[in-house]
């Protein structure tokens, strides 16, 4: 086992600031409306998604964890306006990809379980029939991407991404729903395929895998967010961190949840002592070592939940390791201070070779309070 990291952590801290997290989303309500978060500027200010973007659930997971703190109704009904979103994109099927679950596991899901509406129900499994349209039953994978005129069949037919391993969660719900194995075998079909090919040997991650459109065989990893294809993209080491033990929950494989401490561990080798993680784990020294807040918060959540999972000295290991990332998100990027700002944390590093190096990320917001959250022993989450 690692050593833990350099300072104990008491949890009492973490407490107070998840109130003052709570807070600040609140006071933030009016200023973004009916709007979902898509990405922030230099200003601290959200431009906000189109009818279709990945990112388009996260400030509603962020309302539903408030919701379910507080009480509040502010945040159940400004989560509850954005359930006609949602609608709307279950309409647009060519827009669909393996980010339905995102979309629907924090909007449709959060809203069914914390309200019992129906129709948040039948909306997150419509979504999930959806994703499961993407399993490839032969290559046992979920394709990532739709062909569009920038990315043809050859590009996407045979892609897929670490991030969906956040995304089967829709699935694998979906069919505790419907009491039927078709959805689950499909989400552990796919987590095997990821385990055996996007995962390295020394348990640092490819950002995609591509196989063959065709036969469906294995071909090679790449990057597509990440500094390069033998790099590791630490966003992409963070879904599949919490990813493989959310699928261990699902399923009760121990493998899922070894591999989740190997690709934890792998982490806590490559960050930087001040706990916010580089872009890229690999990254060359010559390049500019820009952090990525959303990588540390995602990171963190994923840690904690493995935590859970643990006993003893081994949850005390990972526990204070999150803690640690959680910490340096707290003193370094943390906004609930500036009461101009639309976001929770700031120095997010949403695609780096776009020029997108220093944002604000909703998703590194929502995995930020769920982090806070777990560390503070609540248990209820969407996924």
């Amino acid at each position: 086992m690692n050593k833990l990291p350099p300072r104990h952590y008491e949890k009492r801290q973490f407490e107070e600031h998840l109130q003052k997290v709570v807070n600040f989303t609140e006071s933030n309500i009016s200023k973004i409306g009916i709007n979902n978060p898509k990405i922030g500027d230099e200003n601290l200010q959200y431009t906000y998604c189109g009818a279709s973007d990945w990112v388009s659930s996260f400030w509603t997971g962020q309302l539903w964890l408030c919701y379910q703190l507080s009480g509040k109704e502010s945040f159940k009904n400004s989560a509850g306006f954005r359930k006609e979103y949602f609608n709307e994109l279950l309409k647009m099927p060519d827009c669909h990809d393996h980010d339905l679950g995102f979309q629907y596991s924090l909007s449709c899901v959060a809203g069914y379980k914390l309200t019992g509406d129906s129709e948040y129900k039948q909306m997150a499994i419509q979504a999930a029939d959806s994703l499961y349209m993407r399993f490839r039953r032969i290559g046992k994978y979920i394709v990532a991407w739709n062909e569009t005129h920038i990315l043809g069949p050859e590009k996407t037919q045979g892609k897929v991404i670490i991030d969906s391993l956040q995304n089967t969660a829709l699935l694998f719900w979906a069919s505790e729903q419907n009491h039927s194995p078709v959805l689950r075998n499909a989400a552990l079909a796919h987590a095997h395929t990821m385990a055996e090919n996007i995962v390295r040997d020394d348990y640092s991650t490819y950002h995609t895998y591509n196989f063959d459109p065709v036969t469906q065989k294995p071909l090679r990893g790449e990057t597509f967010q990440g500094y390069a294809d033998e790099s590791c993209w630490a966003r992409g080491q963070a879904w599949a961190i919490h990813g493989f033990a959310q699928t261990y929950i699902y399923s009760g494989d121990e493998k899922f949840l070894e591999l989740a401490k190997n690709l934890a561990r792998y982490a806590m080798q490559h960050l930087h002592q001040d706990a916010v993680p580089i872009w890229d784990y690999l990254l060359p020294e010559d390049q500019v070592q820009y952090k990525d807040s959303s990588a540390g918060a995602v990171t963190a959540a994923g840690f904690m939940l493995i935590a859970g999972l643990c006993e003893g000295e081994e949850a005390v290991f990972y526990e204070q390791w999150a803690m640690h990332l959680v910490k340096g998100l707290m003193e370094q990027c943390d906004l609930t201070d500036n009461p101009d700002a639309k976001g929770l944390l700031n120095h997010g590093a949403s695609f780096v070779a776009k020029g997108m190096s220093d944002n604000l990320l909703p998703y590194g917001d929502y995995y930020y309070m769920e982090a806070l959250m777990r560390i503070c022993g609540h248990q209820r989450y969407f996924w």
